[in-house]
């Protein structure tokens, strides 16, 4: 697989009020992706609730992504677990049902003493899907695992054939940098935080991964086209509004709050499984309110009517 250049969506659960899987939403989210201008989706990931699913769950939900969405986006299903056996029965799973790239967090309970130790347990996880490109999924704020990814990269080239590249969400732009041009940009390094898209841009990305993309691609598009040609006060001023609002989202459980969002935008996706709480009505009324004061909607609206988001390849 070729380097990514755009946006990955990394998509929401869909559960019915009782707390079960209501798969049928997804076709249509799907479809949304594709009109949005998205280049693939993330499954199963943080946003995804993968954690809070059972490994049977998460196939079916991979499944049903695949069925939707392959030929029209680039399909990432994530298979971190606890157990490096479930990641395993995961990995090849996806790779049976024809995913384009399989990615793991670090093990988030017993964590890996070492990069030594997570380059070998991402190595387990990535030979049960050997013919499937492999991302080490870093997000050391959820996993407590916040290792060295430049020596990730030195080592793991050397024990996981199937090595791409790498989610890398942290803040750590100038970490995220090295690896960016580590030999020569040998790999494909996606940047995973939403508010810091712009500076990532300015060091070299091009690809990125984000939960907010599901439902304002559109504008960080828009930051991509304008960085691009170098419009940088115009790019500045629209991500400082993206930012605005996820410090408006995350007032609240930024995961729940996205999904009251992508209900204001007309897709309810049902609640969200303990720990996880949804919203309340009250939140629900408070943040629209709040994201409207910013101007978001209205931006959002005249951003994606106006089809004004460049389309990307890579």
């Amino acid at each position: 697989m070729n380097k990514i250049q755009g946006l990955i969506a990394a998509t929401f659960s869909t559960f019915h009020e009782d707390g079960s899987l209501n798969l049928a939403q997804i076709p249509a989210i799907v479809d949304r992706l594709v009109e949005d201008g998205l280049k693939g989706i993330f499954i199963c990931g943080t946003n995804g609730e993968g954690p809070n699913l059972t490994v049977a769950e998460r196939m079916a939900v991979a499944e049903a992504y695949m069925a939707s969405a392959k030929g029209r986006l680039l399909v990432f299903v994530h298979v971190g677990h606890t157990s490096i056996a479930e990641c395993r029965a995961l990995a090849a799973h996806a790779e049976q049902i024809g995913a384009d790239a399989v990615s793991a967090v670090a093990a988030f309970y017993f964590k890996p003493a070492n990069v030594a130790n997570l380059v070998a347990s991402m190595a387990q996880i990535a030979a049960a899907a050997p013919n499937t490109p492999f991302y080490y999924y870093h997000i050391p704020a959820l996993t407590g695992v916040g290792m060295d990814m430049l020596e990730f990269l030195q080592l793991g080239e050397q024990q996981i054939p199937s090595l791409a590249g790498i989610k890398y969400t942290a803040a750590t732009i100038h970490e995220y940098q090295a690896c960016l041009n580590y030999k020569g940009g040998k790999f494909d390094v996606l940047y995973g935080y939403d508010e810091l898209l712009l500076p990532a841009l300015a060091v070299g990305a091009r690809g990125a991964v984000g939960s907010t993309y599901n439902f304002a691609a559109p504008m960080y598009l828009r930051v991509m086209a304008l960085f691009g040609s170098g419009q940088l006060d115009e790019a500045r001023q629209l991500q400082l509004l993206l930012v605005n609002m996820i410090r408006e989202m995350v007032k609240f459980s930024p995961i729940p709050a996205q999904k009251a969002i992508m209900e204001m935008l007309g897709f309810d996706l049902g609640p969200t499984r303990l720990p996880l709480v949804p919203l309340t009505a009250q939140d629900k009324v408070q943040l629209r309110q709040q994201l409207e004061v910013i101007g978001f909607f209205e931006a959002l609206k005249g951003i994606r009517f106006a089809g004004s988001f460049p389309s990307v390849s890579g």
